[in-house]
């Protein structure tokens, strides 16, 4: 593991934060293996990390070296802990309970309930979250340093170059094929006779529960929320400002078992029992029905694109104006152009590509706009949309002139990165760190060992 590895990547390194307990867990004897300022690191601490690494990541070493980089992984978050005393930083309680919320959230819907979460860890929820309460606000604190020493660096031109330039020739990296592309999007309105439609539906849903029917059962023949669908329309326990608003207000209110009238939010229709309670978590059943945009409304708005195509073709109006003036996409005050979740730039890969855009795009030249064709909206539902291919790249080694913008992030990231390991030998000069002699053959990347 590089150090580059180990600083950018600090918020993982007390991997899930919490531990099961285990039988090899239980047989360490647990004593200090190092103190930064007033922050101990303890021998189990190690151990819990190696466990971890050697079941989830798979990397590979001798046992020794690993508990060598895990013990300069928790050295690092540690001094920046004490450096955020020094500095006085601070996280609201607020902040706190909002990303721990969060992660607990995460934790259950991997496990499958708040049961499940309790018994891998062998701890009540109360005591979990405790515990993760003091490890998410350690995390925090941690990031608030990183992010200090990261503040203002910045690179220039003449970095940028310069880094370019000290990248071996054989080691410049390969830029494979890139598109951007840009879209006009119309959205059909759905109508009250379709949502009037939907209701009714959940309607006759409801009674059939009532009359004696298992909500689990309809869920999984009529519900169209796929997640929760195959296990009987059932959420998992949520807290609250997790759902939908409108969602939420309905199922905290139920009690045991109770059926609620039909709910609408943004994602559709839903009717929602109550399967239980547990503190600040309810966890519920639903069933979902999406009403569905007309097939007349979707030709319409493929006409509409059809004739705002022929009105581009015909230089009668150019694509960035049609966006600005057509286009129902949140990103036609971007002119249009799609935007790489996976990189934040508006170049993609083939492989980064949605397969029917891949698809449509693959047929035209640069320059060139597509036939209306079908697509789905963020939110799910029917839409149409056509795209312009706005530039196609060929594989090439990256250079100055094609590839500035990625050359400058990763000249910025080799200088936040400098920043960091000046940072580091700074302060771990300055700092009361001690290690035990059980470590003293550790090579680690940094001088910890000061005397």
């Amino acid at each position: 593991m590089t150090q580059k590895n180990i600083i950018f990547s600090i918020l993982a390194i007390l991997l899930i934060g919490l531990q099961p307990i285990t039988a090899q867990q239980k047989q360490v004897i647990d004593q200090v293996a190092a103190v930064v300022g007033k922050h101990v690191i303890l021998q189990s601490d190690i151990e819990n990390q190696y466990i971890q690494y050697r079941l989830q990541r798979g990397i590979s070493g001798s046992a020794e070296s690993i508990r060598c980089q895990i013990l300069e992984d928790l050295l690092f978050q540690k001094l920046m802990l004490n450096q955020a005393e020094i500095d006085s930083i601070t996280v609201t309680d607020e902040q706190i309970n909002q990303e721990m919320e969060r992660r607990l959230r995460y934790f259950i819907d991997e496990l499958g309930s708040q049961e499940k979460l309790e018994a891998y860890y062998n701890k009540s929820i109360n005591d979990i979250k405790n515990e993760l309460r003091r490890l998410v606000k350690d995390q925090m604190l941690v990031q608030e340093v990183q992010n200090n020493i990261m503040m203002n660096v910045e690179v220039t031109p003449s970095e940028i170059r310069s880094f370019y330039r000290s990248i071996p020739t054989d080691s410049i990296p390969m830029i494979n094929t890139e598109y951007e592309i840009a879209q006009i999007v119309k959205n059909p309105p759905i109508s009250i006779d379709e949502k009037l439609q939907v209701k009714e539906r959940l309607y006759t849903l409801r009674k059939r529960i009532l009359d004696g029917e298992r909500f689990s059962t309809l869920a999984v023949l009529y519900s169209e929320d796929p997640g929760s669908a195959r296990k009987g329309g059932e959420l998992g326990y949520y807290g609250r400002g997790e759902l939908y608003p409108e969602f939420e207000a309905v199922a905290f209110s139920l009690k045991d078992g109770e059926i609620s009238e039909i709910v609408e939010t943004e994602a559709g229709f839903h009717i929602i029992q109550m399967i239980g309670r547990r503190g600040e978590y309810v966890n519920v059943r639903h069933i979902l029905l999406m009403a569905k945009v007309s097939l007349e409304s979707l030709e319409k708005a493929k006409n509409e694109l059809d004739t705002i195509a022929a009105l581009i073709r015909n230089d009668s109006i150019t694509f960035e104006q049609a966006v600005e003036k057509y286009s129902q996409a949140p990103n036609k005050s971007k002119g249009g152009l799609l935007l790489n979740p996976y990189t934040g730039s508006t170049l993609f890969e083939a492989d980064d590509l949605d397969p029917q855009v891949s698809f449509v795009i693959d047929k035209l030249k640069v320059g060139e706009i597509s036939d209306p064709v079908p697509m789905k909206t963020e939110d799910g539902k029917d839409a149409y949309r056509i795209v312009m291919l706005k530039k196609k790249t060929t594989p090439h080694q990256a250079n100055l002139k094609d590839d500035y913008n990625r050359l400058q992030m990763m000249a910025l990231q080799q200088k936040k990165q400098a920043s960091i390991e000046k940072w580091i030998r700074n302060k771990s000069n300055s700092a009361y760190v001690r290690i035990s002699e059980n470590f003293g053959d550790c090579n680690f990347t940094n001088n910890w060992m000061n005397e």
